[in-house]
Formats: structure tokens, sequence, C-alpha cells
């Protein structure tokens, strides 16, 4: 407990002493909640280098290093962020380590999780314990159950749907457009 306070004190006197009021810049360098709004940093404004939080918080943008048992992001995101869940409505790049991650843009790095949910572009490596979707994949997903729209890459899974696939070969367009190769699996 001793640690947390100080850490709450270093934390509030690196705030003050930054250029101009945490109030006054779009980002703050350090992000404290025990969840919102009982958190140093308005939910309006972005984190610039660590957020750290026990409960809940919610920004406005974030990159550097995200810390907590449930974190939201309203924006877009950069950097290491490792939680129970991760909401990022934005783009997100990175690598994102969580029960439950779900990203509501485009995504570029490692996502790792049970649940991975990725609403636009994912390009990297995907992989869960039990499911993984994407609107569109280049890359690699590892899970269970692996989901997409489109496919550029691999999946490895007990059960693993792609809705259109194309053959690249050599290094022209596409010559050959399988739609609904493996099928739908609802029935």
């Amino acid at each position: 407990m001793r640690s947390f306070v100080l850490l709450l004190a270093f934390a509030a006197i690196a705030i003050m002493i930054s250029p101009g009021s945490a109030s006054a810049q779009e980002e703050s360098p350090i992000q404290l909640s025990l969840f919102n709004p009982v958190q140093l940093v308005p939910e309006t404004k972005g984190v610039s280098a660590i957020r750290l939080n026990l409960i809940y918080t919610k920004n406005a943008s974030m990159s550097g290093f995200d810390f907590g048992l449930v974190n939201k992001t309203t924006g877009d995101g950069v950097g290491l962020m490792w939680t129970g869940v991760g909401m990022t409505d934005g783009n997100f790049t990175g690598w994102q380590g969580s029960m439950v991650g779900i990203v509501g843009g485009n995504f570029v790095g490692w996502q790792e999780g049970l649940v991975n949910i990725c609403d636009g572009r994912f390009k990297g490596l995907q992989t869960a314990l039990i499911y993984n979707t994407t609107n569109h994949c280049k890359g690699l997903q590892f899970a269970l159950v692996n989901s997409t729209e489109t496919m550029e890459g691999i999946q490895i899974g007990l059960l693993s749907e792609v809705f259109q696939i194309s053959i690249h070969l050599g290094q022209g367009r596409p010559n050959r457009d399988l739609k609904g190769a493996f099928g739908r699996l609802d029935g």
C-alpha cells in the first residue's frame, strides 16, 4: 500500500512539473485510475507514456505501456497493452495481451488472449485460446476457432472460416478468386 501511495505522489508531481498543466494539454504522460471517473487524467484526454488502473480506465488515446483490469481507449492506441479486457475504438499498433481484446479499427502487430476481435483490417499475428475474428487478416490466425472475411496468410485451428480467399501466384494480381471456398458454418 505504501508503494502505491508513493507511486501516486510521484505521478502527481510529474504531472505538475510537466510543461503546462494536464488540463491544458491534449495528453498526459501518466494515468493512474481506480475506476473512471476516479482517475488523474479525464477520459477526454490522452495518455502518452504509462496508464495503470485497478478496475477501469478510459481515455481518448493511449501510447506507451497500458496495464489494468479493464482499459478503454476511445481513439487510437500504440504500444504495449496488458489487461483483462482491452478495448480500443480506433486503430491499434503494437502488442495487446488480454483475456478479451477488442479493436474497433485496424490492428498491426500481435493480438493475444482468450478471445480477440478486430473489426477492421488485421496485419500480424492473432493468437487466442478460444476465438479470433477480423474483417481482413494478413498474417497468421491461431486459435480453436478463427474467422475472417478475407485472408492473406494462414489460419491454424480446429475450426477456421474464411468467406473469401484470394490465391496469389507470383507478384501479380490474384489469378483466381475462390468465394466461400470453405463455406459458411451456419448450417
